[in-house]
């Protein structure tokens, strides 16, 4: 996305004055030098150094990581086994297990062709009937496709995901009312480009085992963005629809503001952009979906990180340092997950976070905790 690119440069630039910046009350950003005691440094407020950032996942999973790196350091997959037997089928968590799992087995294979990810190749030979090892190895497909193919269109690419469409039509027959293999088919039908009668047919089979999956309707939210299979208008009523539908606590409210980012112009030329009732409203209603979300629920994570992205840019700081507060520590999640260098990404984000919160008289004493 030229988006992506052309903010991430802006960023850098404006890291090095936000860095250092000096609090005055009233008076904006204004550069001083290295080492003042008026500069905004994150590292006051207890925030994790970029170079400890975890770019694997959105938020905290303790569970997931441990039996990740038990695989790993192991070459067993039974730690993995174990914990998606025992995460329940129709949640958020699943999902993102099994794309965790899935992305560090891509991730190995990537960095050893023919010899990383052992332990999911032994997963697959020794537990054919394992449900778990089964959606693991359909999202390893995908993502496979997605990044090391020869490209969107590529023979290759095509090849994989026909693969990766017959692994998900395994992995469902394995767990029937586990809606896992359908939301991973959505990626797919991305690529080998369903007609809108084969997509709407795979999402009624998503709704009907998970009707408000908020990573399902992520997940489905790309096919009808105008960059893929659809419009800006589609993808505007697909998010507002599910949104006006969705049940008290869920974080289908906030749908809007993704279709926001995935349409965002290639440059933002106006400063008012977002300023605007349209931008406006959809962080309005991804504020209102984490304030009546449960706390433990496994997407919010992924909403406050677009916040951050949103609310930075419209200079609300205090609102922008509040997802900092939460979402700290972890970054594998949009926007900085599709940049190539998503620390960096995001600390430019916190940084100037903490700059605009210190210069309108935020200090480490008023952030709540």
């Amino acid at each position: 996305m030229e988006i992506l690119w052309f903010l991430f440069a802006v960023g850098w630039l404006a890291v090095i004055v936000a860095v250092f910046v000096r609090r005055k009350r009233g008076s904006g950003l204004r550069l001083v030098e290295p080492g003042s005691p008026d500069a905004a440094d994150p590292a006051n407020y207890g925030f994790d150094r970029q170079e400890d950032l975890d770019i694997r996942i959105p938020g905290p999973d303790q569970d997931l990581m441990d039996a990740l790196d038990n695989v790993q350091r192991t070459g067993q997959w039974q730690a993995a086994s174990q914990l998606l037997a025992g995460t329940p089928v129709e949640g958020e968590q699943r999902w993102q297990r099994v794309q965790s799992f899935g992305g560090a087995a891509a991730l190995e294979l990537a960095q050893q062709p023919g010899v990383g990810a052992q332990w999911l190749k032994a997963w697959r030979l020794e537990a054919e009937k394992d449900a778990g090892g089964a959606q693991v190895h359909a999202e390893l497909l995908v993502q496979q496709a997605w990044r090391a193919s020869g490209g969107v269109g590529s023979d290759d690419h095509r090849i994989i995901l026909e693969e990766a469409r017959e692994a998900c039509r395994k992995a469902a027959l394995l767990s029937p009312g586990d809606p896992v293999p359908y939301i991973t088919e959505l990626a797919i039908a991305r690529g080998l480009g369903y007609s809108e009668a084969e997509f709407d047919e795979l999402w009624a089979k998503v709704i009907d085992r998970a009707p408000a999956h908020m990573g399902a309707h992520l997940a489905a939210l790309h096919y009808w963005c105008e960059k893929w299979h659809g419009s800006r208008e589609k993808a505007d009523a697909f998010a507002h629809a599910a949104a006006a539908r969705a049940p008290q606590g869920s974080l289908l409210a906030a749908l809007p503001l993704f279709s926001v980012y995935e349409n965002l112009p290639d440059v933002v030329l106006t400063g008012g952009f977002y300023q605007s009732a349209v931008v406006t409203r959809a962080v309005e209603g991804a504020l209102y979906a984490v304030h009546t979300a449960r706390p433990d629920d496994p997407m919010a994570a992924h909403v406050r990180h677009m916040l951050l992205s949103f609310l930075v840019n419209m200079e609300r700081w205090a609102e922008a340092m509040e997802q900092v507060r939460h979402v700290d520590g972890y970054v594998g999640a949009l926007p900085w997950s599709a940049s190539e260098d998503p620390a960096a990404h995001y600390a430019v984000f916190r940084a100037l976070a903490v700059a605009g919160y210190e210069a309108n008289g935020g200090s480490p004493a008023t952030l709540p905790h």
